[in-house]
């Protein structure tokens, strides 16, 4: 029997609710793919047509907390690399990769798989293997070990969906796109962006300056039981360190903390086509914890930062530290060791949200129960600067181009 996709169907995958396309032929997304295209393209429309403001709170107000200045931390390797891959593309795949630093290109990225969402630039999947190598050197250069790791475990987990649902066609592990903003410059503001199914890099760099949000990571199934990639596993650290942390709270501190004890639905907030969110503070206040509950969130927040390359990761966490008195703790979800929960970190210069979803592409999953084994993390810079938009905002009003 054919797969009708029908306007509630559209409506709950939208919003992120359990119903997914699970084993959709391409038959059936060349007779139905369109419409849920047009919705998706539509809400993307909708989102760019606002102008970028950024992720604030109802209180704040645009203040200096990113000034352009010298980290004292090379940037040349990523330039060089980037330089590298672009020399190895060819005419027809730069038109379509590379794109103006300003350019709207940057917001238009998703965590959706390709049946539903249309991708720029050009793909790991249709690269020669010299394009393919050049793409991996510029992920290594501007990635640390862990991050770079962690990337390609989440292309494993897209390979793995491929193989539950019948070799469909929207999961594989090369369906990945890289897109260039700008001329990778040693002075001028340039930067990348790698869009797919769950894993979307945003890499904005000036100078010696980097900003590496929005940051989208997660993947379904979390633990790999079968198939070519049978032991692969992702982000389960994120998960266990949160939870220590949430379990290392006394009662009074868990009552500030946590928001609902019961996790029914996807609590994701800062996901795609919400670069303008407003999201006011919520839980409990670093100032509030202990010395030893303060190390552990620090810890918790490096796990996030340290997907970046070492040097740039140090820089970051300095920042986040600077403003760890401003920092919250929010919870939703159990406590138990085997809680499906949902947590976020938000201060003036991070917002770090992890989420356990409902299944989506695993048809052997129930349906409607928020799982383990699929997990949302979103990463942002608040306050305006993701993508680097402030510091290039101050760099036009300084270099009249």
């Amino acid at each position: 029997m054919r797969l009708q996709l029908q306007p509630l169907f559209i409506i709950c995958f939208l919003m992120g609710m359990a119903i997914g396309p699970a084993a959709f032929a391409q038959s059936d997304y060349d007779a139905n793919g369109l419409r849920v295209k047009r919705i998706f393209s539509d809400a993307e429309n909708a989102a760019l047509s606002e102008p970028f403001k950024g992720v604030f709170t109802e209180d704040d107000v645009p203040t200096d907390l990113f000034p352009v200045r010298s980290t004292g931390v090379s940037t040349a390797p990523i330039m060089n690399a980037a330089k590298s891959f672009l020399g190895q593309l060819t005419p027809a795949q730069l038109i379509k990769t590379q794109y103006a630093v300003d350019d709207s290109e940057w917001r238009k990225w998703s965590n959706v798989d390709n049946g539903i969402y249309v991708r720029q630039g050009v793909s790991l999947e249709e690269m020669s293997e010299s394009q393919k190598k050049a793409a991996v050197e510029l992920l290594s250069a501007s990635l640390s070990a862990k991050g770079l790791g962690l990337s390609f475990d989440i292309m494993k987990t897209d390979q793995t969906l491929r193989e539950l649902n019948d070799n469909s066609f929207v999961f594989g592990e090369e369906k990945y796109f890289f897109t260039i903003m700008g001329v990778p410059d040693a002075t001028e503001p340039w930067g990348w962006q790698l869009d797919g199914h769950h894993l979307i890099i945003n890499y904005f760099v000036m100078g010696d300056q980097v900003v590496v949000t929005p940051m989208f990571l997660g993947g379904e199934p979390i633990v790999t039981a079968t198939g070519k990639y049978a032991g692969n596993e992702i982000l389960q650290d994120e998960q266990n360190l949160g939870l220590a942390l949430l379990q290392a709270l006394d009662t009074e501190q868990r009552n500030i903390a946590v928001l609902h004890s019961d996790k029914q639905r996807n609590n994701l907030q800062a996901k795609a086509g919400k670069d303008n969110l407003v999201l006011n503070y919520e839980g409990i206040a670093a100032t509030e914890l202990s010395i030893e509950q303060s190390k552990q969130l620090v810890d918790l927040i490096a796990l996030f930062v340290n997907n970046i390359r070492d040097d740039q990761a140090r820089v970051h966490m300095e920042d986040v530290l600077q403003h760890l008195d401003d920092t919250y703790f929010a919870w939703i979800g159990g406590s138990t060791d085997d809680a499906v929960f949902y947590y976020r970190i938000h201060s003036p210069v991070i917002l770090i949200e992890f989420d356990h979803q409902n299944p989506v592409g695993n048809p052997d999953a129930v349906r409607g129960v928020p799982t383990r084994q699929h997990i949302h993390v979103m990463v942002r810079t608040p306050n305006g600067n993701d993508y680097g938009k402030d510091l290039l905002r101050q760099h036009l009003q300084s270099h009249k181009h």
